[in-house]
């Protein structure tokens, strides 16, 4: 009886997930980006994002997480991003973006991680985002934008 409700929570867990990343590619497509879901991107060893988008010049690896209140995402999943976007996007640093993205409710919060605190191995065991955050990364400037001097709060 138990492996039953734990595949059924299971089941809704999983379906959270895939809600808001399909989600994200809706609103990132409404705002003129090329983006797709990775359907692949289950908790295997593979650099692969949740999301993948393109605007211009620039990509984005997107890690998604639907919470309510916080949302955690541990230093591997940060890690397979910066993996992806470092083996399979041949363009300079500065136009790739790894993200995590925290879907809480109808608020989305975006939080750019750096590049140099990836290669100097800064990257904390999780990093969190809270739903009174304000995230560092506006989806709708980024592109046109240094990423690094952006802190704009969410986007809705």
């Amino acid at each position: 009886m138990s492996t039953d409700i734990d595949r059924i929570k299971l089941r809704r867990w999983r379906k959270r997930g895939f809600y808001s990343e399909a989600a994200l590619v809706k609103l990132l497509k409404k705002k003129g980006y090329s983006a797709v879901r990775v359907p692949a991107s289950n908790p295997s060893l593979n650099p692969l994002p949740d999301v993948i988008a393109r605007k211009g010049k620039h990509t984005y690896a997107f890690e998604v997480k639907n919470a309510t209140y916080y949302a955690y995402f541990p230093k591997q999943q940060i890690d397979k991003l910066f993996q992806f976007l470092y083996q399979f996007i041949p363009t300079d640093e500065k136009y790739k973006h790894a993200v995590t993205a925290a879907h809480l409710g109808k608020k989305w919060l975006f939080k750019e991680i750096s590049w140099r605190d990836w290669e100097k191995n800064k990257i904390p065991e999780k990093v969190r985002i809270l739903k009174r955050d304000r995230g560092n990364l506006n989806i709708d400037k980024s592109y046109q934008e240094n990423p690094q001097s952006i802190d704009i709060p969410n986007v809705q």
